[in-house]
């Protein structure tokens, strides 16, 4: 896993322009902490940082091809590949191509992906199985292609700088480049403040996301976007049985797949069926080839199980059953214990707002989650997360709610939102068209899921909501995972989000996905002979929070000096009034994430402006 960054222009000389490129790629450290490299050409320069996973000594980049040992004095390369994720099938696709007559010189992904290139054109992405953001120039034609995974597990911007582009793998790649200004879209701000992830979308005005699943193209015509994959509707034939085999055989052969790394690996362990079901595969994986046992990691508070209060949202502590699993499974089990103290630390934070780039913030459960993987990178390099099983099997509560099925809205926003629209100022939710701008973009939403002629009402609306996460709010949860993993030089793979089994679960009809009512039921029954029973009944519950005093302690401290500060740029996008109305709320009320959040929010939008000196539109 690794950081890119580079600057493209089909006009001018950038020979003489490396300094901005460079001050780039510093920028990109975190997510390359082993290597750095930087490939000089006259009309576009790739950086690279990189996290050394697979092929340590051989996989350096930028990489160039063809390969020859040998290239006549001053002759440029074809082509050249500044990439960051793993390609899972590399090892058939390296087959496949030395069958056409490739010959290799590492062992690396990268090297594959060159020649995938070389061998398929432009096609070639439709054959890559993996998580990945890269960028390859061509020299022949002169052309930028920046390629992002189906599902958005790793993040790619791009910006126009007068005739060229600059992109990277974070936006503060481009920010540190001395040509470009960072300057506010309100609307991309609303976008991002409303949870609703459009494609493309950023608050940064002239700063954009490549979308998931595509590919942005830069030659003499200009930028423009691609779209390579996207989540279709096909006709599903298999019974309950099959669908679980299927489902089964699938998860196999993609934890197997993951698990080929040259660093230490690990898996992530909260006690629910996600994350039990993939280091059940793990540990299986490990015993087949001799290995020691899977090594686990959980997180928990100081002071947790005297201050757990249960509720719906969250009915139980996660610690016990990830206690039960490890144990069932047999892995080598590490807790990672966190005080309030860290929680509140200002570096630890601080450190959340530099990994995001963006003021958004789930509060501790964001600083937590950087924490863990800042504990995790002392002992593995590479780590497996249970993310996106509850988007692709139906496992939140509200895909059970019908007021939440029978709403016209994003469904996550009945339990979670960033701020709620009453802690808007007026001016801004004015600006912005915020309540019409949701709606918008939720009908904008539903006009991209596909339906069969034959399918009922109720199993249209189920696929609705579905697509509605995989493809609103799943790219929110993977952006957060790769910012604050990366952030530490940890790598996470999601093996939910092979796009094989996505196609395939998204097909399978919802009375198949949940049998009787019952939450990620074919997943259940597609694993049950590997996961102890506590854990195949165990209710949903999402990752945890602080039930510390000393937090909301905190929180309401931060939250009260932002008030006396009414210089504060946060206040045009923040309505103060409704800051102090919720601070009015008795000791011991901030104990939801949603009341946590606006407050949270607020703090984020102030460092945010001042940080990275946003200027006004």
């Amino acid at each position: 896993m690794c950081g890119i960054a580079g600057w493209a222009d089909v006009g001018p000389d950038l020979t003489r322009e490396v300094d901005g490129v460079e001050r780039m790629v510093r920028t990109m450290a975190c997510r390359g902490p082993d290597a750095a490299g930087i490939h000089v050409g006259t009309h576009a320069v790739l950086g690279h940082r990189r996290l050394a996973i697979i092929d340590l000594e051989g996989g350096r980049q930028p990489m160039a091809a063809p390969a020859e040992p040998v290239r006549p004095a001053g002759e440029s390369p074809a082509v050249v590949l500044s990439y960051s994720g793993e390609v899972y099938n590399f090892r058939e696709l390296r087959e496949e191509l030395r069958g056409f007559g490739h010959t290799f010189r590492t062992r690396s992904d990268t090297e594959v992906v060159l020649h995938a290139y070389l061998q398929w054109g432009e096609d070639f992405v439709r054959r890559l199985n993996g998580m990945f953001a890269f960028a390859l120039w061509d020299e022949r034609d002169r052309r930028l292609l920046l390629v992002r995974d189906r599902l958005g597990i790793k993040p790619l911007y791009v910006a126009r700088l007068g005739g060229g582009v600059l992109f990277g793998s974070e936006p503060k790649a481009i920010l540190a480049h001395p040509g470009f200004r960072a300057r506010l879209d309100s609307q991309g701000l609303a976008d991002l403040l409303g949870l609703m992830k459009s494609p493309g979308v950023t608050p940064y005005r002239d700063i954009e996301e490549v979308p998931p699943g595509c590919v942005a193209v830069y030659d003499h015509e200009g930028l423009r976007t691609e779209r390579y994959w996207s989540l279709g509707r096909q006709p599903h034939e298999d019974d309950f049985g099959t669908a679980a085999d299927t489902v089964r055989a699938l998860l196999e052969d993609t934890v197997s797949r993951q698990m080929v790394t040259d660093v230490p690996l690990c898996t992530l362990l909260s006690g629910g069926l996600d994350s039990t079901v993939l280091t059940a595969l793990a540990a299986r994986v490990q015993a087949r080839a001799g290995e020691p046992p899977v090594r686990s990691f959980a997180v928990d508070f100081t002071g947790s199980e005297a201050d757990f209060r249960a509720s719906d949202f969250r009915p139980e502590r996660d610690s016990p059953y990830a206690l039960e699993a490890a144990r069932h499974i047999g892995t080598d089990h590490r807790l990672i214990e966190l005080s309030a103290d860290e929680l509140t630390r200002d570096a630890n934070r601080d450190a959340v707002l530099r990994a995001h780039d963006l003021p958004y913030t789930f509060g501790d459960v964001d600083t937590s989650l950087h924490l863990l993987f800042r504990g995790i990178r002392e002992h593995s390099t590479v780590a497996l997360s249970g993310e996106s099983a509850d988007e692709v099997f139906g496992g939140y509560a509200w895909f059970h709610d019908p007021d939440v099925i029978e709403a016209a809205a994003f469904p996550w926003l009945s339990r979670m939102q960033l701020i709620t629209p009453e802690l808007l100022s007026p001016a801004f939710r004015a600006a912005t068209r915020f309540e019409q701008y949701r709606a918008d973009r939720y009908e904008e939403a539903l006009g991209e899921v596909e339906h069969l002629p034959g399918d009922s009402p109720p199993e249209r609306r189920m696929r609705e909501i579905s697509h509605l996460h995989l493809t609103r709010w799943l790219p929110t949860l993977l952006d957060r995972k790769d910012r604050l993993s990366m952030a530490a030089g940890l790598e996470v793979r999601v093996p939910f989000c092979d796009h094989r089994l996505v196609e395939y679960v998204h097909n399978t009809p919802w009375d198949l996905k949940t049998p009787d009512g019952d939450p990620k039921g074919l997943l259940k029954r597609a694993t049950r002979d590997i996961v102890p029973r506590s854990v195949l009944e165990r209710r949903k519950s999402p990752y945890p929070t602080t039930a510390d005093r000393l937090y909301e302690k905190d929180l309401r401290a931060r939250t009260q000096a932002l008030l006396a500060d009414r210089s504060s740029p946060a206040f045009d996008i923040v309505d103060a009034a409704g800051l102090g109305r919720m601070l009015d709320l008795p000791q011991g009320h901030f104990d939801t994430q949603l009341r946590r959040n606006g407050l949270e929010t607020a703090l984020y939008l102030d460092r945010w402006m001042r940080e990275y000196d946003i200027a006004p539109e």
